[in-house]
């Protein structure tokens, strides 16, 4: 387990380096080798590619340059020698777009592994390696499911394990690629100043060129260059993109009077995103703010990406404010009734729900096995229960942590965790998942980030009518809310028991380590394993499968059955 203090990290990084996990296999040994392959100056940001359909996707790289524009080669073939190409071409990149290449690469063939690369200045980029979707079949998939990567609180083994996984077909992340934070007092810098993984710029990111040095700086680690180059990408943003907990209208870590506008700061991040990551730019009548995603994978299932930031969230619920407020049992039930259930305050705009019915529409009429969402923050219901009355926690004093006396407040009066989740919007919870029965789907895996917590959870809708399950991934390296909040390992542990004991929508958590979620499909049957990696704090692939559930959906709804 990694537990992240200023303590451990002075004393795991003397210890010295850890042996690294070897891939086996054909496929993870192309992992290996395009992980080894020499940083190359031209390409220090390594190549990626992502947002793939049955003929098309997205290769991306960067151009490091003196140069203001320059025309970059690039080509892709069905062999990792090149002998038989499938698609060529040259793409012009400059300043303008941050010196980044991201030619959509058409007329593949469906189902199929391509490699490629790119040449610029007369040097060769690494090879990378991807896929397009299937049409028919597949006979399985495998996705890993990745969210919460903060650069300062460590190395991203996690990526670096999944390019080497033969198992994993793509990855799927769920949001905070990047965080915002910067300089002495943001968070994670405390760790990053022992391990040498200070955040860059040394200040929060605000402006174009912020955003696009921070990008810079995550795809410079050595798991995410070997990661972008074996898997294809999918994914969605959640907060830490632009800033901490945005909403259609502002964000709780922007202040206009020393940051200046939130439009033109999120503006600037979402450009630097769309230069920096491999994925299409918005088909027309779309702006870049409609990032969401349909993938269709053959006859066995299809995957949903949904934008919960920016096109229609509603204003968190800020306890700080409330709480002065409630004094009597009337006061918080109205609060709960009335504040957090206000049935105008909105996570999906009109055009993410017709996109969202019309895929499990098709789906449903295809008849896939399988309907996921790609999910920034956790879905299930997880008020937090009376961890004092039951006995997990004592009652707090005035030396008590703050996080203990929050939860043991929170757990009084049966409120959401944190309110900037799908808790935090339960009318808007309960509008997607009606939408999702009026197509007759009540069958969903939900692939969610967002907590730095892996998390089994079944879903329910208010009336108790199942809807799936929910799969939620914890940090590739941010640490655990518990954890990081000051409570004991013992006391965290315990924390994650209480929650899966107390709570229906919660079958199993854990807080303790950070990694990914391996998710593999058949038509009759699919496995989550819950893979944790042994540090963040310095560079070792070691992983172990902390928990296995296996997925069976029945016609109506899928269920954990066989977990270990």
């Amino acid at each position: 387990m990694t537990v992240i203090s200023r303590r451990d990290a002075l004393a795991l990084v003397g210890a010295g380096s850890l042996a690294a996990a070897c891939a086996t296999g054909k496929a993870g040994e192309e992992a290996a080798s395009f992980q080894a392959a020499a940083i190359s100056e031209r390409f220090r940001h390594g190549v990626a590619s992502g947002d793939p359909d049955t003929t098309s996707l997205i290769i991306w790289t960067r151009i490091s340059t003196d140069l203001q524009e320059l025309d970059v080669t690039w080509r892709v073939a069905e062999d990792p020698d090149f002998t038989q190409l499938a698609a060529s071409g040259t793409f012009r990149t400059g300043s303008a777009t941050d010196w980044t290449v991201k030619p959509l690469v058409t007329g593949l063939q469906a189902g199929r592994v391509y490699y490629f690369q790119f040449t610029a200045e007369g040097e060769p980029s690494p090879i990378g390696r991807t896929r397009t979707l299937p049409s028919v079949g597949p006979d399985r998939l495998g996705i890993a499911l990745v969210s919460c990567s903060n650069y300062a609180f460590g190395h991203f083994n996690a990526y670096g394990a999944i390019a080497m996984d033969e198992d994993i077909d793509f990855v799927l992340h769920t949001g905070d690629y990047i965080y915002e934070y910067g300089g002495d007092d943001g968070w994670g810098e405390e760790t990053g100043s022992v391990i040498a993984r200070r955040h860059l710029p040394a200040h929060e990111t605000v402006s174009l060129q912020d955003y696009r040095t921070r990008h810079a700086q995550y795809k410079s680690d050595e798991g995410s260059r070997a990661m972008h180059g074996a898997h294809p990408l999918l994914c969605c943003w959640d907060d830490h993109e632009s800033t901490n907990n945005p909403w259609k209208d502002g964000a709780q870590n922007h202040q206009p009077e020393t940051e200046g506008s939130w439009e033109i700061r999120r503006a600037a991040a979402v450009q630097a995103y769309y230069e920096w990551m491999p994925i299409r730019e918005p088909e027309a009548g779309r702006s870049r703010l409609e990032f969401w995603r349909t993938y269709v994978f053959g006859d066995l299932a299809t995957l949903v990406t949904l934008e919960t930031r920016h096109t229609a969230r509603g204003m968190q619920v800020d306890y700080e404010t409330w709480k002065p407020k409630l004094t009597t049992m009337q006061d918080y039930e109205n609060f709960r009734r009335d504040v957090i259930g206000d049935r105008d305050r909105a996570m999906l705009s009109p055009g993410m729900e017709e996109t969202l019915r019309s895929a499990l529409a098709h789906s449903r009429e295809r008849n896939q096995s399988w309907r996921l969402i790609g999910n920034a923050s956790p879905i299930a219901r997880m008020l937090v229960p009376d961890l004092v009355g039951a006995g997990v926690l004592a009652a707090p004093g005035d030396d008590a942590l703050d996080a203990h006396k929050r939860l043991a407040w929170l757990g009084q009066h049966s409120l959401p965790f944190y309110t900037d989740t799908w808790d935090g919007y339960p009318a808007a919870r309960e509008r997607f998942y009606d939408l999702c029965k009026s197509v007759d789907v009540q069958d969903l895996i939900v692939l969610t980030g967002d907590s730095h917590s892996f998390w089994l959870n079944p879903l329910t809708d208010e009336a108790g009518n199942p809807m799936g399950v929910e799969l939620g991934t914890a940090g590739v390296t941010s640490p655990g809310d518990f954890i990081e909040s000051g409570f004991s390992i013992e006391q965290s542990r315990a924390l994650d028991a209480a929650f899966a004991d107390l709570l229906d929508e919660v079958l199993w958590t854990d807080n303790l380590h950070q990694g990914y979620v391996r998710l593999v499909l058949h038509a009759d049957q699919a496995r989550a394993d819950f893979v944790a990696v042994r540090t963040v704090l310095q560079r070792d692939l070691s992983t172990r499968v902390i928990r296995t559930a296996a997925l069976m959906n029945d016609g109506v709804t899928v269920t954990p059955n066989g977990d270990t």
